[in-house]
């Protein structure tokens, strides 16, 4: 028996199972790392969270090549994006469904000619640096309701946007930090088959800015928004 052989026999089991893992995270459910603050204060950087795979697609292991679709994405899900024009794989809340006519003015938001409402909200700013000073208000809209992030010192150049039309097989995608994300006001619309997921829980949480600590606190934790309200 050759070495090769020989080597591929006495690991055989570990290769089935490292295997098996890779088509499970690839396809079904992974858990992702998040670098940065564009989903603040929904998302602290340091999260891991929890991604269904299959919440919209079957898909061949490790492609975006779609077997059968299983579901469609609804306003404000929070949704893994592979995306092309940022190159990078980005996590974003759905907010405009094709057909929809989204428009910014003054970060707030309308679809369709109806204006999301807003209240004050109190947030203890977890995974923040504590220098910027921020506003956190309560968006709804069209049974979609969750906290935004708005910055008192350095608003965005793009907190006016559109107004748009999503077209079909396309979502436009917003930040929580609406004032710190690079989202479809950049890189324009997501195409259905960059949508590799979506989240609703973290799986566990560190926080970075103190030698990792664990936020026990957060292990777990549904996801502000994550589901809707009708």
């Amino acid at each position: 028996m050759t070495p090769i052989k020989k080597l591929l026999g006495e690991y055989k089991g570990v290769m089935v199972f490292m295997a098996l893992m890779v088509v499970f995270r690839s396809a079904i459910a992974d858990y992702n790392v998040v670098p940065s603050g564009s989903m603040l204060p929904t998302v602290l950087i340091g999260d891991r969270i929890l991604v269904d795979k299959m919440a919209y697609d079957l898909r061949v292991p490790l492609t975006h090549i779609s077997i059968a679709r299983l579901g469609e994405p609804r306003r404000g899900d929070i949704v893994t994006v592979d995306s092309k024009e940022a190159g990078e794989l980005l996590l974003k809340r759905v907010i405009g469904l094709p057909g929809d006519v989204v428009e910014l003015r003054d970060n707030v938001l309308y679809i369709n000619g109806q204006a999301a409402s807003y209240s004050h909200a109190s947030v203890r700013a977890l995974g923040e640096d504590g220098v910027e000073q921020a506003a956190y208000r309560d968006e709804q809209l069209d049974g979609m309701s969750h906290l935004v992030r708005l910055s008192e010192n350095h608003p965005s150049l793009r907190s006016s946007y559109g107004p748009v039309v999503v077209p079909a097989d396309h979502y436009l995608m917003l930040g929580d930090n609406r004032d710190n994300s690079a989202d479809s006001r950049y890189y324009g619309f997501f195409a259905r088959n960059e949508l590799m997921g979506r989240t609703r829980r973290i799986a566990f949480s560190l926080d970075t800015e103190n030698g990792h600590r664990p936020r026990f606190d957060r292990f777990g934790a549904l996801l502000d928004g994550a589901v809707a309200t009708k």
